[in-house]
């Protein structure tokens, strides 16, 4: 990745994700207990708390950027950090709904270096899990009884309609021959955008935070969900699966028309054109299962070559300027900003 960021103080990020994780944990495992059996223990598995045979474990529960956002959020409306632990975990029951539903529908058979749920205790119980996350997700705002708890679930929902649509746009585009930039960058914003600029936002809402510094705070949210996004295509590609916990070429497997397919296409040239050829065969075939490693790095080579990597890879700077752009809009504490400055820096050059 490009790390022309070189101020990142990556023990303060690692702070940040530490405290969002720390204080968000507890409530987020008090919400999954409300879970009838075998829900509880099911979604459990997929947190990291426990292994496949029901013993505790200290599994990977991800990079717990979101929770750090809604803290930060908060802070940004002048409340204590702890005001936004509702919205935090709101934010990360919704998008744990979201994994465990994608990787069923994608076949993804490893999340975090373990096997995804659907492997371990099938598909309905992966769907029915995910299902409860979701419903939980209101319930958590809701049940704080305050306009701010129901302002915060009016967001959360609007974001999670958006994830949705962002999700079914993914699939339909899997078939596809051709997807426009446009109609990746609109896809992405929905799918990824959408829960980061909620997270963004949540924590301020909580916290009394009127429209304008909540709008403000979103739309750095949104276009961090797109430079994160934009880093994600690239890892989903030429990422090392020992730090991705994925297989390699993971999104040339699933037939996804990321960003760097999309803009290799869109480049015209010879290693373009040849690409399309390529991916025109594949999308009149049953699936990728008869492929071998050659096939896959073929495909990476040509997009390579067409300079799909290094646009998408520009695309999460402009992504990332945007973001700080947004946060110029309104005034914030010196502290806060740089905290949230950090961690856009932080999600432009990780490696996972």
């Amino acid at each position: 990745m490009n790390t022309a960021h070189p101020a990142i103080d990556t023990a303060d990020v690692a702070a940040l994700l530490l405290r969002g994780r720390t204080l968000a944990t507890p409530v987020l495992r008090a919400a999954v207990a409300r879970l009838a059996p075998p829900m509880d223990t099911v979604a459990a598995y997929h947190f990291g708390w426990i292994d496949a045979g029901g013993r505790p474990a200290e599994g990977d529960g991800g990079k717990a950027v979101r929770p750090a956002l809604a803290l930060l959020s908060a802070e940004a409306a002048g409340a204590a950090p702890e005001t936004g632990v509702p919205g935090a975990v709101a934010v990360e029951l919704v998008h744990n709904f979201s994994l465990l539903h994608d990787d069923l529908m994608d076949g993804d058979e490893q999340r975090r270096h373990r096997d995804t749920v659907w492997k371990v205790h099938g598909p309905a119980l992966a769907i029915l899990v995910g299902d409860a996350l979701f419903a939980l997700a209101s319930e958590v705002l809701l049940e704080l009884g305050t306009a701010e708890g129901a302002r915060a679930a009016r967001r959360l929902t609007t974001a999670s309609r958006k994830l949705i649509d962002g999700q079914a746009q993914d699939i339909s585009y899997e078939h596809r021959e051709r997807v426009t930039v446009e109609e990746c960058l609109r896809m992405e914003g929905n799918k990824t955008g959408a829960l980061l600029a909620c997270a963004t936002s949540i924590g301020a809402v909580l916290g009394g935070a009127g429209d304008h510094l909540a709008d403000a705070l979103e739309d750095y949210g949104y276009h961090l969900g797109l430079a994160f996004q934009a880093v994600d295509d690239i890892l989903g590609i030429w990422g090392d699966p020992e730090a991705t916990g994925k297989q390699t070429w993971s999104d040339l497997r699933q037939r996804k028309k990321s960003l760097p397919v999309v803009a290799a296409l869109a480049a015209g040239g010879p290693a373009s054109d040849r690409l399309g050829a390529i991916l025109a065969v594949d999308a009149g075939s049953d699936g990728a299962e008869d492929f071998d490693e050659t096939e896959f790095a073929e495909r990476a080579a040509l997009i390579e070559e067409a300079g799909g990597r290094s646009w998408t890879a520009e695309e999460a700077q402009r992504q990332h300027t945007a973001a700080l752009s947004a946060l110029d809009r309104v005034e914030l504490d010196p502290g806060v900003r740089e905290q949230l400055v950090a961690l856009a820096d932080f999600v432009v050059v990780r490696q996972r």
